[in-house]
């Protein structure tokens, strides 16, 4: 690609990202910077449809299994990671292929995020448990003495803001201001999903995942990774530990995983459409008999940015 830009291969769960690189893989000589906050966790495998140990030796990945499961891992924190790991990857002599689902980690590498101050993990805890029963009216007027400027967003982002001010002394909004990310990285995106058959790929998914050991893998983390941990809030976690448990039976955890996953695959969606659009965007349906060829074209930049 002639000027530079990364290359990201994006798209919904299930939709098939995975599979196209390791095709390309074939032909170029790519490294993949896995953007997925599931597989960032270690133990945490085949929940997370995590490439096998075979995939990795045919081509080098990064930012799979570099966090604990107890540990809070940011978009921030994955995008520095990334850059080490692009620049590894070139280093190497291999063009670094961008390839996940979770999209606040792509925005972070693409348009990097400020700085985070360090807070401390326990008064963390202890805050956060302090404002988990607070309703949205209540966080608001806390967030409208301390960082008036976000008082109108959501839950999430008025738990951080409270956070951060009570914790630092400090509002949010000064520290967006002071410590800036740094400059833009000129990217390319090719958004792979293959529409209404999503569904269907994502129910064979789970029946899959199952049955190469997902139970027994739940199984072993539950007796060592701390209930809270965040690893588990990736998508079927907590179900298949109710399954293990004896909490539900088989086809309910079935029922509700897939679910689920779908769910997921619909906020991905919605995410894409809306914060990727424009000539750096193409979008592929891997069910096309002419995909991979289309694939390679984008990857060299001769897609036009036209819908394949």
């Amino acid at each position: 690609m002639a000027d530079g830009s990364l290359r990201v291969i994006c798209g919904p769960t299930a939709g098939g990202k995975s599979a196209f690189v390791l095709a390309l893989a074939e032909s170029i000589p790519l490294a993949v910077i896995s953007a997925d906050s599931r597989q960032v966790y270690r133990g945490f495998d085949i929940g997370t449809a995590k490439p096998t140990p075979g995939e990795r030796a045919r081509v080098p990945h990064y930012g799979i299994d570099v966090a604990a499961p107890t540990e809070r891992y940011s978009a921030a924190a994955w995008a520095e990671g990334a850059a080490a790991w692009i620049a590894e990857a070139r280093a190497m002599g291999r063009s670094p292929a961008i390839v996940g689902g979770t999209g606040f980690y792509i925005r972070a590498l693409a348009s990097p995020l400020f700085r985070e101050p360090p807070l401390d993990p326990m008064r963390r805890a202890e805050l956060a448990a302090e404002l988990a029963p607070l309703d949205l009216a209540e966080l608001r007027r806390r967030v409208a003495r301390v960082d008036p400027p976000r008082a109108r967003l959501g839950r999430a982002q008025l738990l951080r803001a409270l956070e951060v001010a009570t914790l630092t002394g400090r509002p949010l909004s000064e520290w967006h201001a002071e410590r800036a990310g740094a400059a833009p990285r000129a990217a390319r995106y090719l958004v792979i999903d293959p529409g209404p058959p999503l569904a269907a790929r994502i129910a064979a998914r789970v029946q899959r995942m199952l049955a190469a050991g997902w139970e027994h893998e739940v199984e072993r983390l539950a007796a060592a990774v701390p209930a809270e941990a965040p690893a588990w809030n990736a998508t079927g976690y907590a179900t298949v530990r109710d399954l293990v448990r004896g909490k539900i039976g088989r086809a309910t955890a079935v029922e509700k995983v897939t679910i689920a996953t779908r769910q997921y695959a619909k906020r991905q969606r919605t995410w894409f459409r809306h914060q990727l659009a424009g000539a750096r965007v193409t979008r592929l349906d891997p069910e096309r008999e002419d995909a991979l060829e289309r694939a390679r074209a984008w990857w060299e930049g001769d897609d036009g940015g036209a819908d394949a």
